[in-house]
């Protein structure tokens, strides 16, 4: 699998010749307008965007990318519904559902955050995604925060290959606890996620990398726009 990093939560992998977006958030990302890294959200292509709740920093490029690429959404009831009422087709789903896709089976699982939509319309439940198929298996958390529910995924999933987690804290969970949410999923490769972007979410790279390290396992902080083959 390759992974892709657009900044924030926003994350591109390619499986089974398939493109799936996981909550893009780029042109709006101030992280990217400080920096020389350009996106062009229009060169970015997408067969599957797969939205983990409604906030505007994880939906904002949904829309724009879903109509010039055709790409299917998934995700909750309520953010397929809010979607397809701006003409965009998709996949309606909810917690502890699995569906098997052409590039493999997604099953969404338990987030502790709160969802609405860019409106002020109800986002319903936030979700993380687990994405397996004959390439491997990843969980990505969205926004959460650290819950004993992480401890079910090894029981109900695949083994998984990494994991992509939220770790800037203040609106998620800190990369302490995502050590711990590691341990929870039986993952020892993790990609952070949901960090830097604002002042609130700033976080030591050393002192993380260093944390994962002493706790036996790997923290990988991709530069906006880098991809890795995991």
């Amino acid at each position: 699998m390759k992974v892709t990093y657009y900044g924030h939560a926003c994350f591109l992998v390619e499986t089974q010749g398939k493109k799936l977006l996981f909550d893009p958030f780029i042109s709006g990302n101030p992280l990217l307008q400080e920096t020389a890294t350009k996106i062009d959200i229009d060169t970015i292509e997408a067969d599957y965007i797969l939205v983990s709740h409604g906030h505007s920093d994880h939906v904002l490029d949904v829309e724009a990318i879903a109509k010039r690429t055709g790409a299917l959404i998934i995700g909750v009831w309520e953010v397929v519904g809010w979607f397809g009422a701006k003409d965009i087709k998709g996949h309606p789903m909810n917690t502890g559902g699995e569906w098997a896709f052409d590039f493999g089976k997604v099953k969404l699982v338990n987030a502790i955050h709160s969802s609405s939509f860019p409106d002020g319309s109800y986002g319903a439940n936030p979700v993380g995604f687990v994405v397996s198929n004959d390439e491997g298996c990843f969980y990505h958390s969205g926004d959460t925060a650290l819950t004993l529910d992480m401890q079910l995924l090894p029981l109900i999933c695949p083994k998984l290959d990494f994991a992509i987690l939220s770790i800037g804290n203040n609106f998620t969970m800190s990369y302490t606890d995502a050590i711990i949410a590691a341990e929870f999923i039986d993952c020892a490769k993790i990609i952070g996620c949901h960090y830097d972007t604002f002042g609130y979410i700033k976080i030591d790279h050393a002192a993380a990398e260093k944390a994962f390290s002493d706790a036996g396992k790997e923290l990988i902080l991709l530069p906006i726009g880098e991809s890795r083959d995991l």
